[in-house]
């Protein structure tokens, strides 16, 4: 026999299911408010993963290291569609355009070389050979010198102990310089009002920092809380830094005063590409589970999730523009879905 429903539990249980529509259309209308797909880029004849990419602000051109492809991919972003193509590198990484003198640097990982290119008519100018797996690429504006991350002679095939770099560019394609660090570096950022670098070097577990004025290692912090540092971005203003790990997948937040870890936070999957928007006090995360996690940054010692943002697996790459407030991710072509960059507003 059926009970009769008590007509209290019944309006409470409305007045309940009631508030959880409202706080799930609120929570949605929050993270659809976050980052607005604003348009997609076909990435015509581009296979496999794609790496980093740089910007011509002034230009409106995109420039996209299409690493399993061999190519470089330059994209006019008035029209949206690929204008020029430089083929037959050996795995290109690192891209950074130079605005100041018109060049484009490219760091190729099979060889070890930088390639330098007249970022209008992309003749070669000149090639850096650094002893292997040229990775990603920094200006230094302050000395305008480019700065690349290497690793040392088969370090990358070998594993070997001890072995990577930072190798440094003037402004006519001249190595100047380096740094020796103890392993093969990956995301570096640079201040701006200050002269340190610091560095991710996940096989050592650690970040070390280094002096661009005497170009040497001054500092060791070390990574613990979990493993394989890769991305990573800078918020000078409040002496925050933002590191991506992939074992587990999290972003640590350290202070770069003390070298201490201030903060953690789970994100959904492995990063190659982080970015903090400094305007909106947000940190955007690139993933390849198919989404961005996006953080907001309550105080320089709090951040809380608040999106999620549905990407294409392996969308894990990619650039974000404060001059324009966009975010530009690297999809790369799986099955029947061909490569393409997409195009994100942040609101």
């Amino acid at each position: 026999m059926n009970k009769k429903q008590n007509p209290v539990n019944c309006t409470v249980a409305t007045l309940l299911l009631a508030a959880l529509l409202v706080l799930t259309v609120h929570a949605f209308g929050q993270e659809s408010q976050v980052l607005l797909l604003h348009s997609r880029i076909p990435l015509t004849n581009v296979k496999g993963r794609i790496d980093h990419f740089s910007v011509d602000v002034k230009g409106q051109r995109l420039f996209v290291a299409a690493v399993a492809n061999h190519s470089l991919e330059v994209i006019d972003l008035q029209s949206g569609k690929q204008v020029h193509t430089i083929t037959g590198l050996a795995e290109p990484q690192g891209v950074f355009y130079d605005a100041s003198n018109y060049r484009l640097y490219v760091a190729c990982a099979l060889d070890g070389t930088t390639k330098v290119y007249d970022g209008t008519t992309f003749r070669l100018l000149t090639t850096v050979k650094f002893p292997d797996d040229a990775d990603n690429i920094r200006y230094d504006a302050r000395n305008k010198s480019i700065i690349v991350g290497y690793a040392g002679a088969k370090a990358l095939r070998n594993r070997e102990e001890g072995t990577g770099g930072l190798g440094f560019i003037d402004s006519g394609g001249k190595k100047t310089g380096e740094v020796v660090i103890d392993a093969h570096p990956e995301s570096f950022q640079l201040e701006k009002t200050g002269t340190r670098l610091f560095v991710n070097v996940p096989d050592k577990e650690e970040i070390e920092v280094i002096d661009v004025v005497s170009r040497k290692v001054v500092a060791r912090w070390p990574v613990t809380s979990a493993k394989d540092n890769f991305p990573m971005a800078l918020d000078e203003a409040h002496h925050r830094l933002f590191v991506g790990t992939r074992t587990p997948p999290r972003l640590l937040v350290f202070d770069t005063e003390s070298g201490k870890e201030i903060a953690s936070a789970e994100i959904i999957g492995s990063s190659d590409d982080l970015f903090y928007d400094s305007a909106r006090g947000r940190i955007y995360v690139l993933t390849s589970q198919g989404a961005i996690d996006v953080f907001r940054q309550r105080d320089a010692d709090h951040y809380d999730h608040i999106a999620r943002i549905t990407t294409p697996a392996h969308t894990q790459t990619g650039l974000y523009v404060p001059e324009w407030g966009k975010l530009f991710a690297a999809v790369p072509n799986q099955g029947d879905q061909g490569a393409e960059i997409q195009v994100f507003e942040a609101k």
